[in-house]
């Protein structure tokens, strides 16, 4: 049986044309995030990343969950059209 995730700390940035990271890095000892993007757009993980269209594609209001070395940020670049990108961090 596997056991779920809880929900912790969550941070919220808004993204354009111009890409929007989150603040703060991932808390030391998290492995897995939830990603939401409120528009389609595109999210770059890692210790400074810039979204690009290149990145991976998201679409609107559709969770994803990521596992993740500790201390990462995220970043999104929209599609056609600015949202907000929220990332969740998830433990045990």
């Amino acid at each position: 049986m596997s056991i779920p995730y809880k929900p912790g700390a969550t941070q919220v940035v808004a993204y354009t044309g111009t890409a929007g990271t989150i603040t703060n890095a991932t808390a030391a000892g998290i492995q897995v995030i939830r990603v939401v993007l409120t528009t389609a757009g595109h999210i770059a993980i890692g210790t400074s990343p810039t979204a690009t269209t290149s990145d991976i594609y998201m679409p609107a209001n559709v969770p994803e969950y990521f596992v993740v070395p500790a201390t990462v940020k995220v970043s999104a670049i929209q599609v056609s059209s600015g949202g907000n990108l929220h990332v969740t961090e998830m433990s045990r």
